[in-house]
């Protein structure tokens, strides 16, 4: 069979995926996106000497990034420098309290024994009953389609949805968490672990404590030279195998005809593809791509409550905070008051969680010397045409002071750049629906459920990856949409070797 032809929509870290495991696969793969560099969230910029990212902060679950480079006869070692993190984060409570979480339950569970009412049997009875649910989910939800047939077909598929009771599906993840620890300090600290995918923990079902599991149980890292690393990297994968990678060029309109994908348009151009893969936002994907804003799954799509979003602040420091780690988070004294705020009024948090994440503590060259590049994120609500001037000014104040406050210095003058990423620029620059950092918020129960499929029924031949798919937001959840829709593409469209 001829050789058949791929476009990739998008060069975001599933877009990424996808392209790299087709054309190991035999396909003709482009792989085109707007943005002048490969990345998509994960990006970089520099500023003044200093260089931050852009986006993620933090790598999990490394065999899925292993896989990959397995899958195409090369070792993630040789091209990625994993750095374990201990302590994984510097957690600041407004009662005065630091914490320090790790990978190794001993240190963490003595570190929990010595300043909360908690003790390392709790975390342990925790962490055992997350990775029950992990071993229970894992290979069904999270590296197989949930949206076609053959996936529940495996031995291993139909002993999760046996175990389908046993998932926690039905109370919120802070219930559960408040069943597990006496100390609302803990509740709190495994509550935040909601965020991850952009939802509140009061509504969020308790089937995502699988995701403190994957930290501690399965291990957290920072990545040589930064986040930025990753996409690089697999950029420079993608050319080695011959994927053509064409940046600062928008694909205009994916063409289809009859039910059947054509190829798209770009630069005012019509060229054909046999098959196309779309890392693009699903809505704008039917919207804008397709031209077909009433579909079936784009109408449920736009009914669906979306994920946060995030208001960043990127701050280069003349002076170094040796008491601060790579991660670090400043806790609000109002944790439901700043959902509340989020997902019901829709305003940034008057008493802000603030994360810090300083790459330079691990990479030097990312900041100038005693310097520190800061990655300062607060949770925020979707764009939904808020007063964004007012609420990046209120929000700045409020995170200095909670953070100046934790420190007992004053950070202003240290302050020597900035530049800030509100949702709205985050939804210009990434194209994400309202400025969702992971498509939909998982606030009920079948949330995994209604995530947009990986193949598209309405299209022959379109695929989909990425934040707002199937299975998710984050790093390994994108690259694992790029391996399902690849999949998929090898199983129905042939053409490869």
């Amino acid at each position: 069979m001829a050789e058949r032809s791929v476009a990739v929509v998008g060069a975001g870290l599933g877009g990424l995926s996808a392209a790299i495991r087709l054309a190991h696969a035999g396909y003709a793969v482009d792989l085109y996106d707007q943005q002048a560099m490969v990345g998509g969230k994960a990006g970089t910029k520099r500023r003044h000497g200093f260089r931050f990212d852009t986006g993620p902060s933090l790598l999990t679950m490394p065999a899925v990034f292993r896989q990959l480079f397995e899958e195409v006869g090369r070792r993630l070692e040789e091209h990625l420098e994993l750095l374990p993190l201990a302590p994984i984060c510097h957690y600041f409570y407004p009662d005065g309290t630091v914490l320090y979480s790790y990978s190794d339950l001993e240190r963490f569970g003595r570190e929990i024994s010595a300043k909360t009412l908690d003790d390392t049997q709790a975390l342990e009875r925790y962490l055992d009953y997350g990775r029950k649910i992990y071993d229970n989910t894992a290979e069904l939800f999270l590296w197989s389609s949930l949206h076609e047939l053959s996936s529940y077909l495996g031995a291993f598929s139909l002993k999760s949805l046996l175990n389908m009771g046993k998932i926690d599906a039905f109370r919120s993840m802070d219930a559960a968490n408040r069943s597990f620890f006496k100390d609302p300090r803990l509740v709190q600290l495994f509550d935040r672990y909601a965020t991850y995918n952009g939802s509140s923990p009061y509504k969020v079902p308790a089937t995502l404590n699988i995701i403190p599991y994957v930290e501690y149980g399965l291990g957290a890292y920072a990545v040589g030279g930064g986040i930025y690393s990753i996409p690089d990297a697999l950029g420079r994968l993608a050319d080695g195998l011959g994927v053509r990678v064409i940046l600062d060029m928008r694909v205009e309109k994916i063409l289809h005809r009859n039910g059947r994908i054509r190829g798209i348009r770009v630069g005012g151009e019509e060229l054909g593809y046999d098959v196309v893969v779309s890392n693009a936002d699903v809505l704008r994907t039917y919207e804008d791509l397709l031209e077909d804003p009433e579909a079936r799954l784009a109408r449920r799509y736009r009914a669906l409550e979306p994920s946060s979003s995030g208001l960043v602040f990127l701050w280069g420091l003349k002076e170094s905070c040796p008491e601060l780690g790579v991660n670090n988070i400043f806790f609000s004294g109002d944790y439901p008051g700043e959902f509340r705020e989020l997902f019901v009024e829709r305003v940034c948090p008057t008493d802000p969680t603030v994360y810090v994440n300083i790459t330079s503590k691990v990479t030097p060259g990312d900041a100038p010397e005693n310097g520190e590049n800061w990655f300062v994120l607060i949770n925020a609500p979707c764009n939904a045409g808020q007063d964004w001037e007012a609420e990046v000014a209120a929000s700045r104040e409020r995170v200095l002071s909670r953070v100046e406050g934790a420190l007992g210095r004053r950070l202003e003058g240290a302050i020597v750049t900035e530049e800030v990423l509100s949702p709205p620029e985050i939804e210009r620059n990434t194209g994400s629906r309202l400025g969702s950092l992971y498509g939909i918020s998982s606030n009920t129960s079948m949330a995994a459920f209604l995530r947009h499929p990986n193949r598209s029924r309405r299209y022959r031949g379109l695929y989909f990856c990425g934040a707002s798919v199937h299975p998710g937001g984050g790093m390994p959840l994108a690259i694992l949409s790029g391996k399902i829709a690849a999949d998929l593409i090898r199983r129905r469209e042939g053409g490869g070797e």
